[in-house]
């Protein structure tokens, strides 16, 4: 679950609501500076969490985050991480379940158009550009 500033994970009997700016970067990672007074409530609150609860507390976190932050950018951001890491057909393949679930995501089109033209399938690759632009001039139309 997802608030403004925070999210919200589960560990055991626990609920943990874990601030997001701890996390960093597009790949949410953890900075243990933030972190740290974090850490230092939740165990001061409760005394039983250890320090290794407290890392699978934050991994959860880490895993929601990034989920978040792939729905919020309509699955670009994951899809960028995979590609600049040379994953280019996983990429590819997030950007289009992303496309699946929402057909209509012009912006989303564009993009896998981008990822195969670098995956060196430019046929594909203007032919998701050619989707992304028509369904760009239908909204304007409406």
């Amino acid at each position: 679950m997802v608030q403004a500033d925070h999210i919200t994970v589960v560990h055991g009997s626990l609920t943990v609501d874990v601030p997001r700016k701890i996390f960093k970067g597009t790949e949410c990672r953890i900075d243990e500076a933030a972190a740290k007074p974090f850490r230092e409530i939740v165990q001061n609150r409760y005394p039983w969490i250890t320090d290794n609860s407290m890392d699978v507390i934050l991994k959860k976190a880490r895993m929601e985050m990034i989920r978040v932050r792939d729905e919020e950018s309509k699955g670009k951001e994951h899809s960028r991480n995979l590609a600049s890491q040379g994953k280019l057909d996983d990429a590819i393949a997030h950007m289009q379940l992303h496309l699946e679930m929402d057909p209509d995501d012009a912006d989303s089109w564009y993009a896998l158009g981008d990822l195969l033209c670098k995956a060196g399938r430019a046929a594909e690759g203007y032919k998701a550009y050619t989707k992304g632009r028509s369904l760009f001039k239908t909204c304007q139309k409406h």
